[in-house]
């Protein structure tokens, strides 16, 4: 029996600075989740994967994630993706350091 498909965004990392990336609505990339398009089916976002596979010179490693519709736009459904977009663990630095409330 097949899964039943739940919504999911589109991930990747920025080849040159390697911080996690978002595709959103518009077929930008963004660096903040709640920026990030949320597929709720599964043709637009196999569409939504191609669409970022097709982009090797600026993301690498796309694949899609399971996300929930937030009250700010698409939150992660698993600890993997909670941990990616917080950035490096090894200590406080980038984003970690902007983005203190995350």
């Amino acid at each position: 029996m097949a899964r039943r498909f739940t919504p999911k965004v589109v991930t990747a990392n920025d080849l040159l600075e390697g911080d996690v990336i978002y595709l959103d609505a518009k077929g930008a990339w963004t660096r903040d989740l709640h920026g990030a398009a949320l597929f709720v089916d599964e043709l637009s976002a196999n569409a939504g994967l191609a669409r970022a596979e097709a982009e090797p010179a600026v993301a690498v490693g796309a694949y899609l994630a399971d996300a929930a519709d937030g009250a700010s736009g698409p939150e992660p459904t698993h600890f993997r993706e909670e941990f990616r977009r917080r950035g490096p663990s090894n200590y406080a630095h980038g984003k970690q350091v902007e983005l203190s409330d995350v």
